[in-house]
């Protein structure tokens, strides 16, 4: 624990403010990642080890690892350290750890992909390194090649490191496309060439150039580049090499004969790239370059077994992974006949099938990356995507808005010269563009529900895109072949569109194309706005360092004013959307400069960028709030009444140039970058105070107000926009108690999406409201489990109806027969199995129906039987589903999907069976139970429970509380729902929910208002403009009225006055508020009651007096005579540590309290380690113990604890939970006996925890989303720290905030050992 050997007497008494201040962690919260694409332009960019796949975007490797508990693969990391666009990656065969990427700034880097770290660095590669490749025979070598050579290998470590120049691997006379190592043959290499000739080298041989071209380009000089090349795994000679166009061929390297020429069913076919599948002999696949066709081939035939189409774009690179990922595998407690079939994605052929059946399914996982920047894992045996991220920009993102329309859809433009729209709840692209329009710079919607797109290019002009008809249809010529940067449709008047351009002209002009006006600047313009008081009003950001505004109502062409004062070009201008007259714009001198109209002024300067800004955005509420983004990286909040910078991030990894947010989701803000990613943000933290007046329902003037007072210096947070406007008018108009409404409706103003509406949804349904006001898209959500079956029911009604229909719905819908499957198999999960039946004769699948037929009656299935007369089933293959569906075994099937991670079928099997809709069939119920229909219902209603924690943990551990929440409420499991909300640290939402739930949430409900409180005890970081004191005070009245909603609040008041740090007379106003006695009388009551001999409340009344340090010798002697007797427990000791850690922070620092701090830091280490391990905060056990251990070894102090005895208690906890999980090839080692008996004593000390709901660890939003380039290592693990990180005192150590919230939770004192409280909620 090394992040104490500095600490000793850190502070100077009065720096305990400052150090309050250093510890926190960023307001603006990221909650969603729509991640890269793989890039289309360079040929090794996809790489797979064991079960972690990697592919590059232009500057950032995506990794992605298996979650063998759910069978998925998640991101695990994003590596970006090159400044320009990636090569060539290689993972290293020897090592899964380590990993090579070049780049064409002439970089090579090696990573730990562990521990998401740069190893080495060759940063001068003496010519761009076009591809890349490990050393077969050599461990820690890195081949690299450029153009036309020479061949490069860099030893990266030992005697021999550095780089030397292959031998003969130099002069070629056509540039390499690619080289490869011979996996086997020490040594030997090929190149492909792009005049579609190889060279291959092999040591003790003659060296080959250039040979081997295609038959048909020999003697000629055109070019056909090697597009793949891959050694045969089972032969030192054979060599497998895709020409572009002339296809694939089977080449022998010794004889430098070609063996087998392959032949494609189309001459249109070309290859893009090929793999061998290591798992079956002479077997190996191609994607097609034109479309996304997988073909699957054998050696010994000329043409391909099978052919996919997995998409319609084009393949662009392929990779099998050699040892396919090792998935959680179906386990069942009946015995099974079938073990050939392996329920694991690597598909054995039965005994039974022919050699020629056997041939079409290799098993194996390809990783596969298309032209349009798709990419994912194909299992080829089950014939699935086991993951596939389709669609993502694979350049520069340089522009993104939310359409007016609708909060959900957010609009992208990018450098790769597509725009796509995307859902942001599920972050899966919904319309893309046609065709490519070159580099895309601007996009803007049309107003209101037109559903159309102006796009700005950078040579073909402008553009409006209908989405819903997916076609251009008008183009904008105007500025000839000049770039546009920027397009914006007017929201006031919907016939007019405003472009700006290189040529110096920003151009008016109708929707139909007719020029209204033309305004020349000086140089280029990069910039304009609408303003949105005026509909005649425009501003634009000039090359010549100044903003103009130009009124459209008069004829002439000279701006109305210029705004002076900018020291380089200016791009983006923003008009405030709440203050008349009021502009922003960004330049190139790292300044957004605020201006007001009306005054011909810059009323500020925003400085704190280090590189030009680009991305602007007022926040449509708070009038004073405006966020940038810039080319350093990083996006900021600023106060612009006094230019504070209220908060910056630093998670995009390149320059930020877009940012937006929907006038109705006012504090969810979209941000793009050159990284190729768009990330989601919470602003809300940013205005917690106002949060919480809503919360505690003060009067409507501390929520909304005029612009003019909500700008005052000083004023806190005020919202003055159309939705909060609209949501009081709406209150206003309820009859009867309007809060759960108001609750309701400012959380979904101030939520992000992801679940927020569901939740409330389910709320409203648990307590009686009508299925009528139900939304039109509950059904798309977790649903109420009293709606599952009804609402699926309908569903395949609607799929089965379009059988009578002539027509189907149109191009790119469904098939009928697809439409009908679709149908079936929600039939088949509802239990209506003779409908399924029927579905599948007339899909001509008999055989699935037949197999089910028995769970109708043995009648039906003869007839069935009958109407087959002609027919045999040519292969049996037990689908286990419909059998277990004909017979009723509800359990056997939700662990079959439960196991494969399919969480959401499993649930929808167990509510059909707790509404009785699977039968146990005749056939598997036993004799002689009477009430085996009573025992059944229990038993499915225990399970679907069951199957809600298990969906509801996979949707926590991918970082969506919320949606978690939705799981426990549908089968309304309050105490679970609000324990999810209150560990994803969702506390403002949590106490809304459990307000409007009452009694049944009580508990929990309490315990997020104590957070909360605890929260504004230290003084709020969103809030600089306010004075010392004045915030002081805010804060202390915010957490006084969270606490005065909790019935039995007195000790919760208490600790509240004991930790408040005013003067005498502002701690006696808050002891009034609170309805306790003064300082003076609290001493005397110390002092009475001491003499009475009542230790709890003699240290209370202490705590609230004029000294109330005297209140630490009394407790921690308390404590330390209960911890030296046999049958202490820790809720014996809690209440009495749990008072004492509220002692006022500038008391505890004080010099003359050292030795009581030090023993108290130390005992709340100590009960903290045994509190978290009843939490099963398992992360943070170990760092307990240590910073335990830490403080006993460098502090002088009396306390009942020996460092020995902690060691002990730590090994014999790991010991007995198994928490050093064991490999497949190391088994556990038991416990021993006395680590079992020391192991009994904690628990027996421990006891269960209260809050039975709270067990399990915190995992906050946007914790499973890598940042770029803001990597910190955690001073408690030593481990890189992935999502939100906050800071400790010292402004530098940093722990997860997932672990600075659990150590909150179970020791109030920061781990730097300071005596400060730590304060993460």
């Amino acid at each position: 624990m090394a992040w104490m050997t500095y600490i000793s007497h850190w502070f100077d008494e009065d720096d305990w403010y400052e150090g309050q201040q250093r510890a926190k962690m960023s307001q603006i919260k990221q909650v969603g990642l729509l991640a890269a694409g793989c890039q289309p332009w360079n040929k090794d960019v996809c790489a797979a080890s064991g079960d972690r796949f990697a592919y590059c975007a232009t500057l950032a490797i995506y990794i992605y690892q298996l979650d063998h508990r759910y069978n998925e693969f998640k991101l695990q990391a994003i590596m970006s350290e090159h400044k320009k666009t990636i090569t060539a990656i290689s993972w290293c065969p020897h090592n899964p750890d380590m990993f090579a990427s070049a780049s064409a700034d002439s970089l090579v880097i090696i990573w730990n992909v562990t521990e998401q770290k740069v190893v080495a660095k060759l940063d001068n590669t003496k010519g761009i390194p076009a591809s890349l490749s490990w050393c077969w025979n050599a461990g820690d070598a890195v081949a690299f090649v450029s153009h036309r050579g020479p061949l490069y290998i860099w030893t990266i470590s030992g005697p021999d490191s550095g780089v030397i120049v292959h031998r003969e691997a130099h002069s070629f006379l056509s540039d390499i496309s690619l080289f490869r190592w011979h996996p086997k043959k020490k040594g030997k290499v090929v190149f492909g060439h792009t005049d579609g000739s190889l060279s291959i080298f092999q040591p003790g041989s003659k060296n080959q150039k250039h040979v081997l071209r295609p038959e048909s380009l020999e003697g000629t000089d055109e070019e056909d580049p090697v597009t793949a090349l891959e050694w045969d795994p089972l032969s030192t000679d054979y060599l497998l090499v895709a020409n572009l166009h002339n296809g694939i061929r089977l080449v022998d390297s010794e004889s430098l004969s070609c063996i087998t020429t392959f032949n494609f069913p189309s001459a249109a076919a070309s290859v893009q790239c090929l793999a061998w599948v290591s798992s079956a002999p002479g077997m190996f696949i191609t994607g097609d370059s034109q479309v996304g066709v997988l073909r699957v081939w054998n050696v010994s035939r000329t043409t391909p077994i099978d052919n996919f189409k997995l998409k319609k774009t084009g393949f662009h690179g392929l990779h099998v992974l050699s040892s396919p990922p090792k998935k959680k595998s179906y386990s069942s407690q009946y015995p099974t006949k079938n073990h050939h079939t392996s329920s694991t994605s690597e598909a054995v052929p039965p005994p039974t099938l022919t050699q020629n059946q056997a041939f079409s399914l290799p098993p194996g996982h390809a990783v596969c990356c298309f032209m349009d920047g798709g990419v994912g894992l194909y299992d080829m045996g089950a014939k699935k995507w086991d993951f596939l991220r389709d669609l993502g920009h694979v350049e520069t993102i340089f522009d993104c808005k939310f359409k007016p329309d609708n909060p959900d859809l957010l609009a992208t433009a990018s450098f790769d010269g597509t725009i796509k729209v995307w859902d942001i709840n599920t972050l899966t692209a919904v319309y893309t563009s046609p065709g490519n329009e070159g580099v895309i710079y601007s996009l803007s919607w049309a107003p209101g529900d037109l559903n159309c797109i102006a796009g700005a290019t950078s040579r073909n002009g402008g553009f409006i895109w209908d989405v819903r008809k997916g076609k251009i249809i008008t183009r904008f010529s105007e500025h000839g072949k000049n770039g546009i940067f920027c397009i914006a449709w007017s929201h006031k008047d919907s016939k007019r569109i405003a472009t700006c351009s290189s040529d110096g002209f920003c151009i008016i002009r109708t929707i139909d194309g007719k020029v209204l006006h033309k305004y020349k600047h000086p140089a280029a313009v990069f910039g304009c706005d609408w303003s949105q008081n005026n509909k005649d009003m425009i501003a634009t950001g000039c090359e010549d360092k100044n903003v103009r505004v130009y009124y459209l109502a008069t004829s002439s062409d000279q701006p109305l004013k210029v705004f002076s004062g900018h020291t380089a070009k200016v791009f983006h201008v923003r008009w405030s959307p709440l203050r008349e007259g009021i502009l922003c714009s960004g330049s190139d001198d790292g300044t957004v400069r605020i201006w007001d109209y009306t005054q011909d002024a810059c009323i500020n300067i925003l400085s704190g960028h280090t590189a030009p800004v680009r991305g602007l955005m007022w926040n449509p509420e708070i009038p004073y709030l405006l966020i940038s983004g810039s080319w350093d990286y990083t996006i900021r909040a600023w106060d612009t009444r006094d230019g504070t910078c209220l908060d910056t991030v630093y998670d995009h990894g390149a320059d930020v140039y877009g940012l937006t947010c929907h006038p109705s989701r006012p504090f969810t803000m979209a941000s793009c970058s050159r990284d190729s990613t768009v990330r989601l943000w919470s602003l809300a933290p940013l205005i917690n105070p106002l949060q919480i007046n809503i919360l505690v329902d003060r009067c409507w003037d501390e929520i909304i107000s005029n612009t003019d007072r909500a700008i005052e210096s000083g004023a806190p947070p005020l919202l003055c926009g159309k939705v909060s406007k609209d949501i009081k008018q709406e209150v206003e108009k309820l009859t009867g108690n309007p809060r759960g409404k108001k609750l309701r409706w400012f959380s979904e103003c101030f939520s992000p999406p992801g679940g927020s509406k569901n939740l409330w949804d389910l709320v409203a349904v648990i307590n009686g409201q009508d299925d009528s006001l139900l939304p039109q898209n509950y059904s798309k959500g977790i649903m109420h489990m009293k709606h599952l079956i009804r609402f699926r029911m309908s569903k395949a009604q609607e799929l089965t109806t379009v059988k009578m229909s002539k027509f189907g719905g149109g191009i790119g819908a469904p098939s009928k027969e697809e439409r009908l499957k679709e149908a079936a198999e929600i039939h088949l999960r509802l239990g209506q199995i003779q409908r399924y039946c029927e579905l599948m004769v007339e899909l001509g699948e008999w055989d699935k129906a037949l197999s089910v037929a028995p769970g109708v009656s043995m009648k039906y299935w003869r007839k069935l039987m009958q109407r087959r007369a002609d027919q045999l089933i040519q292969e049996e293959n037990d689908d286990v589903i419909p059998y277990c569906i004909a017979v009723g075994d509800v359990k056997k099937l939700v662990s079959f999907f439960t196991s494969r991670g399919q969480l959401k079928d499993a649930l929808l099997i167990a509510q059909a069976a707790c509404e009785g809709n699977i039968q146990m069939s005749s056939l598997s119920t036993t004799s002689g139970s009477s009430n085996s229909g009573e025992n059944n219902t229990d038993c499915y209603n225990e399970l679907l429970h069951e199957v809600s924690k298990e969906l509801a943990e996979w949707y926590f551990q991918n970082g969506h509380a919320v949606l978690a929440a939705c799981c426990h409420l549908a089968v309304e499991n309050i105490e679970l729902a609000m324990a999810n909300l209150i560990r994803g640290n969702e506390l403002e939402l949590a106490i809304s929910v459990g307000t409007v739930l009452g009694e049944s949430a009580a508990q929990a409900t309490h315990y997020a208002l104590e957070l909360l409180a605890r929260k504004c005890m230290t003084v709020t970081t969103c809030l600089p403009s306010l004075g010392y004191s004045v915030i002081f005070c805010l804060c202390r009245d915010l957490a006084a009225d969270l606490l005065m909603m909790i019935p039995d609040n007195k000790l919760q008041l208490v600790k509240l006055c004991a930790f408040y740090p005013g003067c005498v007379a502002e701690i006696n106003d808050l002891h009034e508020k609170c309805n306790l006695p003064d300082v003076e009388e609290c001493m005397r009551l110390a002092e009475t009651i001491q003499a009475d001999g009542d230790i709890f409340e003699t240290i209370k009344y202490y705590l609230l007096s004029t000294e109330p340090e005297k209140a630490l010798p009394i407790g921690i002697q308390y404590v330390k005579e209960q911890l030296c007797g046999s049958d202490w427990t820790l809720d014996s000791v809690c209440p009495y540590l749990d008072l004492l850690s509220y002692v006022r922070t500038e008391r505890l620092v004080l010099h003359k309290c050292s030795e009581f701090r030090n023993e108290l830091l130390i005992l709340c280490g100590y009960i903290g380690a045994l509190l978290a391990i009843r939490r099963q905060y398992n992360s943070i056990v170990p760092a307990l113990y240590e910073y335990t251990s830490q403080l006993l070894k460098r502090r002088e102090v009396s306390v009942p604890l020996r460092i020995e005895q902690l060691s002990e208690e730590l090994d014999a906890w790991r010991a007995c939970t198994q928490l050093n999980k064991p490999t497949d090839d190391l088994p556990c080692t038991p416990p021993s006996e006395s680590q079992r008996t020391v192991y009994s004593v904690l628990v027996s000390r421990i006891q269960e925890e209260p809050l039975k709901g709270m067990v399990g660890p915190d995992y906050v939003a946007g914790s499973n989303l890598p940042s770029h380039s803001d990597a910190h290592i955690s001073c408690l693990t030593g481990l890189r720290i992935q999502g939100p990180v906050f800071f400790l005192e010292d402004g530098k150590s940093a722990v997860s905030l997932n672990d600075a919230l659990m150590w909150a939770k179970v020791n109030p004192f920061s781990p730097l050992g300071t005596g400060i409280r730590l304060n993460p909620f």
